[in-house]
């Protein structure tokens, strides 16, 4: 640097070489603040979305819940049907033996 560039700098701020570096260091922790700051935020949003994936836990346990209380009553249900459906079978196998004796006897 040519000591008239030097010079230059030095005219035009007034300010004492400690109060330029102070004035660079307050400078310097602001921006530091400011992006502890943001930090802090950013931590705070990704401490939200962790919460909010626990939050569906108890969606999904409620849901599989659900699923095997159908599951169980679905199977309560087709096992009544199968009762009526041999139940059926049997009568219509008393009904088909009676017709048939019926139609065996003979006929006045």
């Amino acid at each position: 640097m040519s000591e008239e560039t030097a010079q230059n700098i030095s005219d035009g701020d007034r300010r004492s070489f400690e109060e330029r570096v102070f004035a660079r260091f307050d400078a310097l922790d602001s921006s530091v603040r400011d992006l502890d700051s943001n930090m802090r935020d950013i931590d705070a949003r990704l401490q939200k979305l962790g919460t909010r994936a626990y939050d569906t836990k108890p969606i999904w346990e409620q849901a599989l819940k659900e699923i095997v209380e159908t599951r169980r009553e679905l199977s309560k249900r087709l096992d009544r049907i199968e009762a009526i459906a041999h139940e059926t079978h049997a009568d219509l196998r008393d009904a088909e033996d009676r017709i048939g004796k019926l139609e065996s006897e003979p006929t006045q």
